[in-house]
């Protein structure tokens, strides 16, 4: 890679960096390309990004995009992980970690904090984002629902009740 092609590197990571809510470091050391190809799906499928990159050029992409507190973890054979929704990401990965030993959970930031490993898996037992969305859809649906049957319950009733004079009126 020359000096161009590093810059480039580095713009493009940095842009990448100043859009993503959090950020995720890694050690892959021991993983095969097959279990690198599916680490790579499994973020994508998450909505996020996971790359091996030169922790130097990575140190220098970090700069001005609020992560700057990532470059100690930046230590031999890291990956990072990055997406704009954090919880998917640090789930994602710890879920990874979990499966696969060889696979080690270092570190992240999110907001502009730095987190340990520890903070990484409390943030993965968050719920993810679309699942707060759907509590919240089913918090403002529940009184419309409860609403509607409470003012379905009265005509229920007559149209019981005239149903059953019916039926006595047929019998007699």
């Amino acid at each position: 890679m020359d000096r161009a092609q590093k810059r480039q590197a580095v713009e493009d990571m940095g842009a990448a960096f100043k859009t993503a809510a959090c950020i995720v470091v890694s050690r892959y050391s021991g993983l095969n390309v097959a279990q690198m190809g599916d680490v790579r799906k499994r973020m994508r499928g998450a909505g996020a990004t996971f790359k091996v990159t030169k922790n130097r050029l990575t140190k220098l992409a970090l700069k001005d995009t609020g992560f700057e507190s990532l470059g100690d973890f930046l230590t031999g054979p890291t990956a990072i992980a990055y997406g704009k929704d954090p919880v998917a990401v640090a789930k994602t990965a710890v879920d990874y970690a979990r499966s696969n030993e060889k696979f080690v959970v270092v570190g992240g930031a999110m907001a502009g904090r730095r987190l340990d490993a520890d903070g990484v898996k409390a943030l993965a037992s968050l719920p993810s984002l679309d699942q707060l969305r759907g509590k919240l859809i089913g918090l403002v649906q529940a009184p419309a629902t409860k609403l509607a049957g409470l003012l379905q319950a009265p005509a229920g009733q007559l149209a019981r009740l005239l149903a059953a004079r019916a039926k006595q009126d047929e019998a007699a």
